[in-house]
C-alpha cells in the first residue's frame, strides 16, 4: 500500500460508476459516503456530468439515498459556468442536455455567431450537420470548450461512446485545441481542493476512470484510488500507463482501506 495513504486529510468523490450506476446506487455506497462523512473527513464530489444541472445532480443524489448537500458537489458544467462568467460578456452557443442549460440562462447565447462554443453530454443528438456547424464556427474563430473529453462511459445497457470522440474529430478538422474545463484538468481538481483548503498531496481522489479519473487526479497532485466498478475494465487498466496508489472492489471498501491506515 502506498505510504501516502497515511496521511490523507480528504477526499474527493467520482459519481457516476463510482456511487450509481445509471439510477442504480453501487452495493454499500450509501453506507461508506456516510461513514465517511460522519467521520468528520471532509469530502467533496466531483464529477464530468453534464446532463444535469446543479439541482437536479444534488436531487438525484437525494433520491438514490445519498446525504450529500449541493454545496459538496462540484460539477464540471459549475467549473465551465464560473469560467465564462469571467470573461467580458460571452456569446455562447451551448450544446447540452436541456436541463443542465438552465444553469447558463444567464448568458449571451447565439448558435449562428458564438464566441464560445460549449460541449457536454447531448446522448443521441449527435449528427453530422450539426458537428459541421460547430466546425464552421470554430474556422470562422469561435472558441471551443469541452466539459470533458472522456472516450466511453458505464451506463445500464453497457459502455457507451462518450462525447471525447466527437471533440477530438473537431480538434483535427479544425486544427483548434478545445479547453478542457472537467476531469482530468488540473485546473478543476484545484476547485475543489480550495474548496477544502487542502494541499494536494492530503487528499484522495477514488474513480472508476483510469485516465480522468486517477491520471488526472495524480498529475495535479492527489493520490489516486481506482474501483473495480463502473466503466473500470482489467485488461484496460492493465494496459494503461497509469499506475493507481490503491485499488479496491469498490467504494464501499474505502472505510476499511482508510481505517487499516489509521485515518478512522
Amino acid at each position: 500500500m502506498n505510504t501516502e495513504l497515511t496521511h490523507l486529510h480528504g477526499m474527493l468523490f467520482d459519481l457516476d460508476g463510482v456511487l450509481y450506476t445509471g439510477s442504480t446506487p453501487i452495493p454499500g455506497a450509501i453506507e461508506a459516503v456516510a461513514r465517511l462523512r460522519s467521520s468528520g473527513l471532509p469530502c467533496r464530489f466531483v464529477t464530468n456530468t453534464s446532463t444535469l444541472s446543479l439541482h437536479s445532480l444534488q436531487h438525484k443524489l437525494s433520491a438514490l439515498g445519498f446525504d450529500i448537500p449541493a454545496c459538496e458537489i462540484v460539477s464540471a458544467p459549475q467549473a465551465a459556468l464560473r469560467y465564462l462568467q469571467g470573461l467580458s460578456n460571452p456569446v455562447c452557443r451551448l450544446l447540452m442536455a436541456d436541463d443542465v442549460k438552465q444553469d447558463f440562462a444567464g448568458l449571451a447565447q447565439s448558435d449562428s455567431d458564438p464566441d464560445y462554443i460549449l460541449i457536454g453530454d447531448m446522448g443521441e443528438r449527435w449528427s453530422y450537420r450539426l458537428l459541421n456547424e460547430v466546425f464552421n464556427s470554430l474556422m470562422q474563430g469561435a472558441k471551443l470548450i469541452a466539459i470533458h473529453k472522456n472516450r466511453f462511459w458505464q451506463t445500464e445497457h453497457g459502455l457507451q461512446l462518450d462525447i471525447g470522440a466527437f471533440i477530438h474529430g473537431l480538434e483535427y478538422a479544425s486544427g483548434r485545441e478545445a479547453m478542457i474545463i472537467g476531469k482530468p484538468s488540473a485546473d478543476f481538481f484545484r476547485i475543489a481542493l480550495q474548496d477544502m483548503q487542502l494541499q494536494a498531496a492530503e487528499v484522495g481522489m477514488i474513480g472508476d476512470d483510469i485516465d480522468s479519473d486517477i491520471g488526472g487526479a495524480q498529475q495535479a497532485g492527489l493520490v489516486g484510488i481506482l474501483v473495480r466498478t463502473g466503466k473500470y475494465r482489467a485488461a484496460y487498466a492493465a494496459a494503461s500507463s497509469i499506475t493507481p496508489d490503491a485499488i479496491i472492489d469498490s467504494i464501499a471498501d474505502l472505510p476499511a482501506l482508510l481505517r487499516r491506515q489509521a485515518r478512522l
